[in-house]
Parts: C-alpha cells; sequence; structure tokens
C-alpha cells in the first residue's frame, strides 16, 4: 500500500503527456476542418465597402478559411472604388465566390465586374447581372473623344478580368458595350457565371471539389459540410456606408437644413452645430451617388426662401415657392439613368411626402407669428411694426445698456431703462417702443414673466 504514491508520480508525467498529445490532435482535426467565411455585401459600391472587402479577406486567409463568400447585392457605384475590390478579389490569398443573392438581388453596373473577378460566381434565380457602361457623374452619355477613353477603358478592365477568370469574353464586353443585362440564366449560358444556388447550403455543395487558381496555385475547394461564418461591417463602417443611401442622404441634408433655420431663428450654437454636421454627413453620402447638381440647387433655393420668409413680409409667398423648390429638387437630387455605372437611385416618394408635409407645418406656424407680430396696431410717433408694451423677451446681445433682445417672434434693438447693463439670456419686460428701439427692464422687475 505504501508504494502506490511513489507509482501515481512515477506515471503522472505519462498522464499529461498523453491529454497533451490529444489536445493538439483535438486543435489540428478542428483547424483542418473546412470553415467558410461569408461577407454580406450590399448597397452602393464605395470606398468603405472596398474597405471591408479587402480586410475581411485578409483576416480570413490569415484564420485558416477555406474560402470566402461574398453576397452581393448592389446597383453599382463608384468606378474607383470597383477597380479596388476588382484588385482585392484577383490577388485574394484564399478562393473568393461571389454570390448574386437573395432572390430578388442584382450585381448590377459595378457589381458586374465585382462578380466576374471572382474566383468563381453564382447567382440565386431571380437575380440580374449586367448594365455596365460608363457615364458621367450626372449619369449623362459621355461624348466625343472622352467618351470614348472612358468606355475603352472600362472595356479593357472587363477584358482583363473576363481573360483571367476564364469568362466569356464578348458576352462580358457587351455589358459595357451596349449595357447588356442578363437574368441568372441567360448569365450561365453565356459563360459569364459558374451556376445557380438558391441558399447557402446549396452554394457549398455546388464549389465543392471545383479546382480555382490562387496566385498562380492550383486550390481545390473542400466546402460540403463546412462550417460558416459571417463577418459583416463594423458599427462604424456600417454608419459611413449607410450614409450612401439616397433616402438617407437626403434626411440628413433636410434636417441640416432645419439646424440651420433654428439657428437663425433662435440663435444658441447646438442646433447650428448639429445641423452643419448632418449637411456634411450629407455631403458624404451625395459623393457615393449620381448628384444631380439641379436637383441640389432647387434644394439650395428652397432654403434661401424660407429664411427670406423669416425677414420679408410676403404673407406666405416665398414660403410656398420654397416648398415646390423641396418637392422638385427632392424629386430631382439624383440622376435617374437606366443603365449606367453608378447606381439608379431616386428618393422615395413617401420620404418626399413627408418632408415637404413637415416643411409646410413649421413654415406655417413661422408665417402664422410673423403676420400676427405684424399686424399689431403702431403707437403714435412709431415707424414700422409695434411692441405691445408688457410683452417679454430675452436679451440677445447684453444691453451695455444698448444691445438686442428677441421679443414677438423677432429680434430688436433694445436699450436697457435707466441705462442698467443687462447680461445675454436675461428675461426682459418691454416699458415702451422708441422707434425701432425697445425700452426694456428686468423681467421680475415690476412684474412676473409668466
Amino acid at each position: 500500500m505504501s508504494s502506490r504514491p511513489t507509482d501515481i508520480a512515477r506515471r503522472l508525467p505519462a498522464v499529461i503527456g498523453l491529454l497533451g498529445f490529444v489536445l493538439v490532435a483535438a486543435s489540428m482535426v478542428r483547424a483542418a476542418e473546412p470553415r467558410v467565411v461569408v461577407l454580406p455585401t450590399t448597397g452602393i459600391v464605395d470606398q468603405v465597402m472596398a474597405g471591408y472587402l479587402r480586410d475581411r479577406i485578409a483576416d480570413a486567409a490569415a484564420s485558416g478559411a477555406s474560402a470566402v463568400v461574398v453576397r452581393l447585392d448592389t446597383p453599382g457605384g463608384a468606378l474607383e472604388a470597383t477597380r479596388s475590390i476588382v484588385g482585392t478579389l484577383l490577388d485574394a490569398p484564399l478562393p473568393v465566390v461571389v454570390w448574386v443573392a437573395p432572390s430578388g438581388a442584382r450585381a448590377a453596373s459595378a457589381g458586374t465586374f465585382i462578380t466576374l473577378s471572382a474566383n468563381l460566381a453564382y447567382m440565386a434565380p431571380g437575380t440580374n447581372i449586367g448594365a455596365a457602361s460608363p457615364v458621367g457623374g450626372q449619369g449623362e452619355d459621355i461624348e466625343g473623344t472622352l467618351g470614348d477613353k472612358v468606355k475603352n477603358d472600362a472595356i479593357a478592365l472587363m477584358t482583363s478580368i473576363a481573360d483571367a477568370r476564364g469568362r466569356d469574353v464578348d458576352a462580358a464586353v457587351e455589358t459595357v458595350r451596349s449595357a447588356a443585362s442578363y437574368t441568372a440564366q441567360q448569365a450561365i449560358d453565356k459563360g459569364l457565371v459558374d451556376g445557380f444556388a438558391a441558399d447557402l447550403p446549396a452554394l457549398l455543395a455546388a464549389i465543392d471539389g471545383r479546382t480555382v487558381t490562387v496566385r498562380g496555385l492550383d486550390v481545390t475547394l473542400d466546402t460540403a459540410g463546412a462550417a460558416t461564418s459571417e463577418s459583416g461591417m463594423s458599427p462604424f463602417e456600417a454608419i459611413l456606408h449607410l450614409l450612401a443611401d439616397p433616402n438617407i442622404a437626403f434626411i440628413l441634408f433636410t434636417i441640416g437644413f432645419y439646424g440651420l433655420l433654428f439657428e437663425l431663428q433662435n440663435p444658441n450654437f447646438v442646433t447650428g452645430i448639429l445641423g452643419a454636421l448632418a449637411i456634411i454627413l450629407a455631403f458624404i453620402g451625395f459623393g457615393s451617388l449620381p448628384l444631380n447638381v439641379g436637383g441640389l440647387l432647387l434644394l439650395g433655393l428652397a432654403g434661401i426662401l424660407f429664411i427670406l420668409e423669416l425677414t420679408v413680409t410676403s404673407h406666405g409667398l416665398l414660403a410656398i415657392g420654397g416648398l415646390v423648390c423641396l418637392a422638385l429638387g427632392a424629386a430631382a437630387l439624383y440622376t435617374d439613368v437606366g443603365s449606367p455605372t453608378a447606381p439608379d437611385v431616386a428618393v422615395a416618394m413617401p420620404i418626399i411626402v413627408a418632408m415637404v408635409a413637415t416643411t409646410g407645418g413649421f413654415m406655417l406656424v413661422i408665417v402664422t407669428v410673423a403676420l400676427r407680430s405684424r399686424h399689431m396696431r403702431p403707437s403714435p410717433g412709431t415707424v414700422g411694426t409695434a411692441i405691445v408694451a408688457g410683452a417679454f423677451g430675452e436679451v440677445r446681445n447684453p444691453l451695455l445698456p444698448v444691445g438686442t433682445v428677441y421679443v414677438a417672434g423677432e429680434e430688436w434693438s433694445a436699450r436697457a431703462a435707466g441705462e442698467r447693463p443687462l447680461q445675454r439670456g436675461t428675461p426682459v419686460r418691454v416699458i415702451r417702443q422708441e422707434g425701432l428701439t425697445v425700452v426694456v427692464e428686468p423681467a421680475d422687475h415690476g412684474g412676473s414673466s409668466t
């Protein structure tokens, strides 16, 4: 019995070694299991998408993934971002499969270049690909020598992609030369893509055993029953990419205008800063969209008319003109083209109606208040609009003793009674009006401000 501790001590290193061997073997088996990383890729093709695909493909290769599946649904986007993505896919360190999905998705315009750049390309039923003719920044045809240079450059890029991936060059070039668009079945028949895949398991089964070339080396895919994981955009990337949504960009631009309008009506710096930030974010989105300068100018004109309504007696006519410009500008904000390299986008009609109605309600309140103040009966000896004695307001620029106050919906030159200095934000009460200057005293002096 006394020898048992000695036996256990003698055998302990062997037991530990055996456990270590089992753990190492298990980890090697786990690492050897095929794993596919799915990258959901939707929306406008921009630099955010390009960076996302570049980084996630590199991460997947570093983690030992067997392949990457780019689940694509895009109306198109910026040419430079497209070139960046094409370069990433052609030089990827592991097999890349582009899957146009789900049903109803499209790989239009720039999406055509991206799809054909993958080692393997599959489409879900009910999807389409094509319409990759280059156009100008406003969606117009590019005429003359410049147009020939741009189109020939796009054709050369498409030809090199089709050659590199063994796809039908003529069918691929037609998407650029004549803006040809193909259904999934047509794309398969013409040799542009490799087949159908209704869902991810079907895709993994379809690509299993296929041999592709990765950086000059032949790689045979082993994806039957492979584990899958999805790697989407980070919150920051998602926000930046969301800005390229045509509706979001328009809403941000409108909200920014509201902020600046509130700042002019009631200076407080907060609404002005937030409004300026919203407009900057809107222009970030506009940079990835086929912006129509005419539509943007109409929105700018609408803003000018709304601002003038605050200072000019027009009985609401300027506000009505601003609403018309707002509606027309929203409808024409993006170029409507049938087959561009840039996406075919527009602001949704319900959003236009909602924004115009909201702006109309806001301007109605402003016009009503302005008309009431302008219809006040002038006191003898006054010039212009009269302020009723006893009206309450707030100091805008310090009264030392002369400055400005905000009262009855407008900003007035003011003088403090008794030459008493009053600081910004001090509640005041109007004692009398002298021409275009009101004489005020602190609101708690001789009465309540309520």
